[in-house]
């Protein structure tokens, strides 16, 4: 790694290529979060997809989960406990999992002002498909009506963030049938697959979220030295 040589906020930006298990990307977060709270590199956005997975945050619930280990096992989905925020949710391939690493101590230490950042980063990308969304005063998120597009679900250990954001792109929502997302039981979930009703390029959505993510957090996006990355 590259040490931070001046106060220039400079985001270097990792994008996976295919998809990547949710324990290597977590244990990834872990040494770039080690690393940005020593002041060793910039703040970090990663970018990439999950197979299937559930995660359960901090505040979740096996409650929320409607099918039995052995069922999940059949169906392929694997499960995780993690230190995120939030109940539980749902990666797919077809979407976008955002995770940045950013320093919050030079930010004014404001979690709330980090997560509507957060939010109007997806609004601004969606925006850039004629895709209408808004936040919601009761639920942390990105939705399409009555729908969540976006969940976002964020860890902040001594002002240095985790964990973050999952954009539904052409995600199999049938998946989320076998949860209460987020534990909410009266709100659907979308994708922008769904509401444009058509295929919706992978790789045009990330470059939007961060060219918008780099304008809501005023910093100018590096392409990592290796833009495929290994986890190992």
């Amino acid at each position: 790694m590259i040490g931070l040589m001046s106060d220039e906020r400079v985001l270097y930006v990792f994008h996976w290529h295919k998809p990547v298990e949710y324990r290597e990307a977590y244990e990834y977060q872990k040494r770039l979060w080690l690393l940005r709270l020593s002041g060793k590199i910039p703040d970090n956005l990663l970018l990439l997809e999950h197979p299937p997975t559930f995660t359960i945050g901090k505040s979740g619930s096996l409650e929320n989960l409607l099918l039995t280990k052995e069922e999940l096992e059949q169906q392929g989905i694997s499960l995780f406990f993690t230190d995120r925020g939030g109940d539980i949710t749902y990666h797919g391939l077809g979407q976008l999992v955002v995770y940045p690493i950013i320093d919050l101590r030079s930010r004014g230490k404001d979690i709330h002002r980090y997560v509507c950042n957060l939010e109007e980063a997806v609004i601004r990308t969606l925006a850039d498909f004629s895709i209408t969304s808004r936040r919601d005063a009761k639920h942390i998120g990105v939705w399409v009506g009555m729908e969540k597009i976006a969940a976002i679900g964020v860890g902040v250990r001594k002002w240095v963030t985790m964990h973050g954001l999952a954009l539904n792109v052409n995600t199999n929502l049938e998946h989320f049938a076998l949860i209460h997302p987020c534990g909410i039981l009266d709100r659907g979930v979308t994708s922008m697959n769904k509401t444009l009703e058509r295929e919706v390029s992978m790789e045009e959505v990330a470059k939007r979220m961060v060219r918008h993510f780099a304008e809501v957090f005023d910093t100018r996006p590096e392409s990592s030295m290796i833009n495929s990355l290994e986890c190992d």
